[in-house]
């Protein structure tokens, strides 16, 4: 994997913009764990789009339907927040640490070479994002 790195984008400045406090954000999270609601279509081979969960989710509602036969589903299977931890995010927005909850949340399919190929969608979705008003995400790379 580290072989990949070489050929990552430059990005030119810096990519971090400051915001409010975090008691103040709203935050989302963004997984590459190809999770989905159930009632949603499964991830095929090599799919490059995202699927939208709502931010009242429960763990029964989703399904993790990751094509790589080597991923292993065990920890998720124990307990969904171990890759879409939505529920801790609620307890920091019951506590006061963070300021809200998303109303949506976004899976990828990981496991797709090269990374870049997910710009565009990941273009697409900061809009999503930005007209949710999200002003942190919680990336759970899987």
């Amino acid at each position: 994997m580290l072989a990949k790195v070489p050929a990552l984008p430059r990005f030119p400045g810096r990519p971090w913009a400051r915001g409010p406090a975090l008691a103040r954000r709203r935050v989302a999270i963004v997984t590459t764990a190809g999770l989905h609601v159930r009632a949603d279509r499964a991830w095929s081979a090599g799919g490059m789009d995202y699927r939208v969960i709502p931010g009242d989710a429960m763990g029964a509602d989703l399904v993790m339907s990751h094509m790589s036969v080597n991923f292993d589903r065990t920890g998720f299977q124990a307990d969904w927040n171990v890759a879409f931890p939505l529920d801790r995010l609620r307890e920091l927005a019951r506590d006061g640490l963070i300021g809200a909850v998303a109303a949506f949340h976004y899976s990828f399919m990981g496991a797709v070479s090269p990374v870049t190929r997910y710009e565009p969608k990941a273009r697409e979705l900061a809009g999503l994002l930005k007209a949710d008003k999200v002003d942190a995400v919680l990336l759970t790379p899987v």
